[in-house]
């Protein structure tokens, strides 16, 4: 089976090498395309799969086509490629805001599509994939895709009324993420740390909540009191925290992207 990429830049290369990864494809098996020969070119010797000169080409060959491109450049590359799709492929698109609705009235036809919403934590294989499906787009299909998914981290089946949600939460999160645990580090460097390992105790403290959340199976309220001992230190800095507003502003950014999500 051929699976395409139209777009090669960091989640494409996710993909790919998760799949590869995990052998669920051959090198040999994924065609590819984007904008430069420069990059085409550095995919092609990083991950040994073929590349394409051309969107169509791309499409002509693949029963599984990616639309790996951001959301500006979508309708001008469905307009490329919707008379170039000789073998009926399960087309999956990871474009941020553009609904199945806008992507199957672009094609202008029917077409099985797979909308899905990963996030960068996918370049190390722990990623977290939102995935809805359209109504031609077979059960068959719609696992085969969540298995894809699956090579770089977790997938899950999400209506689509929910994606913009799974992009906030999920997708644009591991930035509001970063910004945390670089002011942990900056605080532990203000106490006497050096820098490098400062990050190191920040993103580590952080990893090791958020596999006790997955797996402990405890609501995060609770995992919060465990920690919190009575007179005790954490409990001044959860204090702080709501001082602070902590959580009402991480609920005003999440909703925020929501909010712009659905402008794209």
């Amino acid at each position: 089976m051929k699976i395409g990429f139209i777009g090669l830049g960091s989640m494409a290369k996710a993909i790919i090498g998760g799949m590869l990864d995990n052998q669920i494809v051959k090198p040999e098996d994924i065609i590819g395309t984007a904008k430069t020969k420069e990059t085409m070119e550095a995919v092609r010797k990083a991950y040994g799969i073929q590349v394409r000169d051309t969107n169509e080409a791309v499409a002509e060959e693949s029963e599984v086509l990616f639309l790996a491109v951001k959301p500006q450049f979508m309708e001008e590359v469905i307009h490329e490629i919707h008379d170039c799709l000789l073998h009926d492929p399960l087309i999956i698109s990871i474009a941020a805001g553009k609904t199945m609705a806008w992507i199957e009235e672009r094609f202008g036809s029917k077409i099985k599509l797979v909308r899905c919403m990963p996030n960068t934590p996918a370049l190390v294989g722990a990623g977290c994939t939102g995935v809805c499906v359209n109504g031609q787009a077979s059960k068959a299909e719609t696992q085969y895709c969540i298995k894809l998914m699956e090579s770089f981290g977790k997938a899950m089946l999400v209506p689509e009324r929910l994606m913009d949600a799974v992009g906030a939460v999920s997708g644009s999160s591991p930035a509001y993420v970063f910004m945390f645990i670089e002011a942990m580090a900056d605080a532990a460097v203000a106490a006497g740390m050096p820098r490098t390992q400062a990050y190191q105790f920040a993103a580590q403290a952080v990893y090791g909540s958020a596999k006790l959340v997955l797996e402990s199976g405890k609501h995060p309220g609770e995992l919060k009191d465990m920690v919190c001992s009575p007179g005790g230190t954490t409990i001044q800095g959860v204090r702080v925290l709501e001082e602070r507003g902590m959580r009402g502003a991480v609920m005003d950014a999440l909703i925020a992207t929501v909010e712009q999500s659905g402008k794209l």
